[in-house]
């Protein structure tokens, strides 16, 4: 059985590197790389051949896979080079939109969708969005102090005492916790928001303040993710965070709803009251945006705030970002392939949460 890797079109990751062929070869695999995949993370072809991998050109690599892995999706065109056994391997995201299944199922191919692992204990090793999102909290914060005019932490000198920079962290999850650990590192004074109760803890665990708004709804049966609020609630919510908001220098947003477009929480009178000067880092901008004036991949400057909308901040960080979305699909493998055998299982509700589409 070959599992096989492809160039990404628009992203600098890989989603295998050279360190995963001892793992392939385990599962009684072997593995073939697109030439140049993943010269942008920093892994050359004489890696990959010197790990194990044979490297051909993407046609090749196309036709004779029966396990495909890529980050973005291939083209239809792509499926159809593939062979009909081929399991496809990929980011789909078929909660954003509802004609992405419907549209695999039109194929031979099974296909898996890596965003679809269930974020349960068993699962937390395969769970790809958390690990994108952990070096996307992280790469915010240092794209904010790339950004801001000033420096993080307190500091006393004989030409006089500079403040700590004021950190707001909008969004408590996985990459809201990773900025708020950043933060702190680098000095800042941070607090965060989050409708999910079980953040707070893990908040004020990092050393930050948890700024709580009353009335949220009950999240326990979300899997781990944010629920849709009241429009009360967040009318509450949004006059919290314009009072906090022009109190901070750098605001980090993370808040995002499963399926759904990200909650509206900086609005155009918060950031004309803002300080001259602060930052503004929305990851949650490819579904809308948590700022007004976001526009995913541009930074906008306006009423002396710099807006930095980015939702693929990870993958700034391609070398590492790629070694652990290579894990991530590793791990899952391991419970798919047996001596070279692919075994879909489904009642194993990690493969039945991900297999999208069926053979």
């Amino acid at each position: 059985m070959v599992i096989g890797v492809l160039k990404e079109k628009n992203y600098n990751r890989v989603a295998l590197v050279p360190a995963t062929f001892k793992k392939i070869e385990k599962l009684g695999c072997s593995a073939a790389v697109e030439s140049g995949a993943g010269e942008n993370a920093g892994f050359l072809d004489k890696e990959y051949e010197a790990s194990g991998y044979v490297v051909k050109d993407r046609t090749k690599v196309l036709q004779e896979s029966d396990v495909l892995v890529t980050i973005a999706p291939i083209t239809d065109d792509e499926i159809s080079l593939t062979k009909k056994s081929c399991l496809i391997i990929s980011m789909y995201a078929p909660y954003q939109d509802e004609t992405v299944v419907p549209a695999l199922n039109k194929h031979p191919q099974g296909f898996v969708s890596m965003d679809m692992i269930p974020r349960t204990t068993l699962a937390q090793s395969m769970d790809v969005l958390s690990s994108m999102a952990s070096l996307a909290g992280y790469k915010g914060v240092v794209k904010a102090a790339e950004h801001y005019g000033s420096m993080f932490p307190m500091m006393t000198t004989a030409a006089g005492t500079i403040p700590p920079t004021k950190v707001m962290i909008l969004g408590a999850g996985v990459a809201g916790l990773q900025a708020i650990a950043t933060a702190k590192r680098l000095g800042a004074v941070v607090e965060a928001f989050d409708t999910r109760a079980a953040a707070k803890e893990e908040v004020k665990s990092l050393g930050a303040s948890f700024v709580e708004v009353e009335g949220a709804q009950d999240d326990r049966g979300a899997g781990g993710y944010a629920v849709q609020q009241s429009e009360e609630y967040l009318q509450k919510q949004r006059a919290l965070v314009q009072e906090k908001a022009l109190k901070s220098n750098i605001i980090i947003a993370t808040a995002q709803v499963r399926g759904r477009k990200a909650p509206l929480l900086i609005t155009e009178e918060t950031i004309r009251s803002m300080k001259p000067g602060s930052v503004i880092v929305d990851l949650a901008a490819s579904t809308g945006g948590n700022c007004a004036y976001t526009e995913n991949k541009k930074i906008i400057k306006t009423h002396g705030i710099t807006i930095v909308g980015d939702s693929d901040l990870a993958d700034e960080l391609s070398n590492v970002a790629s070694t652990l979305f290579a894990n991530n699909i590793l791990n899952f493998l391991q419970i798919c392939i047996k001596d070279g055998v692919l075994n879909l299982n489904e009642q194993n509700e990690i493969i039945s949460s991900a297999l999208i589409s069926k053979f």
